[in-house]
């Protein structure tokens, strides 16, 4: 993966997530191994161990390896992997810009920002997306046509919780089940993996940038989204929800003409870096401003 930060500074890396990842999809027992994990009893069964207090051993190798700073967090010590996955930051450690013109991050992670039309595909969770396929509603796909999506790729060193971008009111979340199956192409003995993560969205109806879907992807097999609210008034900058163990994502759909990205977030994207960014802090402002 190629990552740059609002310095411009790039590093290139996989990180172990990526790796184990890339062994599981591009070998036949990889691919064997999915089917056992993601198998709902086998998936329950680690969901358990992972917030066990036997799974604190995981804990210290992890933050070793990954340079994490438990200073900047309200605990130190977890009861279990996932209690130490979902750690809540301090307050002072994520400011969020409270402009109202200005689009801020929803939360920590590495962005790519791609512009929407009837043609755009977009990889998420290394899977190929159409616009239709993601949101299985055509006609909620087609309210975006002209307008832009923004993927915010979390991996498992990342900060796991979410914030709303924008003062508005927010309908019911929407829960799309995830699927997993092989295909066995013609003269082809592999057998590939075709799959989409579970996913959840709801519209935010912002104060200033029109109706915006925001999306929480969940990770294959023991990850789960936890978004707090449903139908409901909410303020720039309150949490909306968490994702426990896993990697994940966070989708943002923008309509046409309602936001304009930052330069350098876009010239990145089409370099093929993805931008380092952290929840609260700014990456675009509304097209009704001059800045």
């Amino acid at each position: 993966m190629r990552y740059i930060d609002r310095l411009g500074n790039t590093s290139e890396k996989d990180s172990f997530q990526d790796k184990f990842l890339k062994a599981l999809y591009t070998n036949v027992v990889g691919r064997a191994l999915i089917q056992l994990l993601v198998n709902p009893v086998v998936s329950k069964i680690g969901g358990r161990l992972l917030s066990s207090s036997a799974s604190k051993i995981l804990i210290k190798p992890f933050v070793k390896s990954n340079n994490i700073d438990l200073s900047i967090y309200e605990k130190q010590e977890f009861d279990s992997y996932n209690d130490f996955f979902i750690r809540k930051i301090k307050e002072n450690h994520r400011i969020i810009n409270m402009d109202c013109k200005v689009l801020i991050s929803p939360c920590d992670s590495k962005l790519s920002v791609y512009e929407i039309d009837e043609n755009s595909h977009f990889f998420i969770k290394n899977t190929l997306y159409s616009m239709k396929s993601l949101l299985r509603d055509v006609k909620l796909a087609n309210r975006f046509q002209g307008g832009y999506a923004m993927i915010f790729r979390l991996t498992v060193d990342d900060y796991h919780r979410y914030c709303y971008i924008d003062d508005g009111v927010k309908t019911k979340n929407k829960f799309i089940q995830g699927v997993l199956h092989t295909v066995n192409p013609i003269a082809n003995d592999i057998l590939p993996i075709y799959k989409e993560n579970s996913r959840a969205y709801s519209i935010l109806l912002s104060k200033n940038f029109g109706h915006v879907l925001m999306m929480e992807v969940g990770a294959l097999m023991v990850g789960k989204i936890v978004n707090y609210h449903q139908s409901r008034k909410v303020k720039k900058g309150h949490e909306k929800g968490r994702f426990e163990f896993g990697g994940s994502t966070v989708i943002l759909l923008f309509e046409k003409d309602k936001v304009i990205v930052d330069q350098d977030i876009i010239d990145n994207t089409q370099n093929d870096y993805e931008t380092i960014v952290k929840m609260g802090e700014k990456i675009g402002y509304t097209k009704n401003i001059i800045v």
